[in-house]
């Protein structure tokens, strides 16, 4: 995407990436992000974004996530609209693992009408991951995660330069809780619980794309790259 010749009301082109854990989904946003030159959003990195640079979003999400309790709907939103409004967002970007819930959906349809009350237009398009549970099990059970970062690595994500080791900050990498063994086979009953009516929300429009996610990395985003409808693809050129 050209932003020099860009028309600010041309409108955002939204790609939102959904996916089981362990699909690759921050993989794959980093790169159709950088394919299509447009930011790669992900809603946990906006949070500790916000917790780390102490703003009054920030501050009220620590206390709720210190408390063990889930962050709001309406909190994620008000940080993902700040973020979108942003000036890097007026072409579009790639929404990495959101929306959750069906409810998340309905307030994303609703943000981005509001943009478009301001006569900025958006086109969504969703690309679903679907990765076999024998695939997913075995990627789950090899990542490893830097408790200070929260960066992922793994056998099918990137890994780290020093094994065991976190590129950025070189923390000693640990296995996630809920990546053992006995939890992932629940935590994917859950998502697929979870995701349904989230897929059916973006159906009704047909704008689902449903992509081969056992492959490589390269493999997926050839696929997603080349499902993409043409008149999308005008659109983020």
């Amino acid at each position: 995407m050209n932003k020099d010749n860009k028309d600010e009301n041309e409108g955002q082109v939204v790609l939102i990436v959904l996916g089981p854990p362990g699909a690759g989904k921050g993989t794959q946003c980093k790169m159709l992000a950088g394919v299509l030159r447009v930011p790669h959003i992900s809603t946990g990195d906006i949070l500790r974004d916000n917790i780390c640079r102490d703003t009054r979003l920030g501050r009220g999400v620590k206390k709720i996530m210190e408390d063990g309790r889930l962050v709001p709907d309406d909190h994620v939103m008000n940080m993902l609209i700040e973020r979108i409004e942003e000036g890097d967002c007026a072409g579009g970007f790639v929404l990495d693992g959101f929306p959750r819930t069906p409810e998340q959906a309905a307030l994303l349809d609703l943000c981005l009408s509001e943009q478009e009350d301001k006569k900025q237009s958006s086109r969504q398009l969703v690309v679903r991951l679907v990765v076999s549970q024998h695939c997913l099990l075995k990627r789950l059970a090899g990542r490893q995660i830097c408790p200070v970062c929260q960066t992922v690595y793994g056998i099918h994500q990137h890994q780290p330069r020093t094994p065991g080791k976190c590129d950025a900050d070189g923390c000693s990498l640990i296995a996630r809780q809920d990546d053992r063994e006995k939890t992932i086979a629940e935590r994917l009953r859950n998502f697929e619980e979870q995701i349904s009516p989230i897929i059916a929300h973006y159906a009704k429009h047909g704008c689902v794309l449903e992509i081969d996610g056992d492959r490589s990395a390269h493999e997926v985003t050839s696929g997603i790259l080349r499902a993409i409808p043409e008149d999308w693809r005008a659109a983020v050129s």
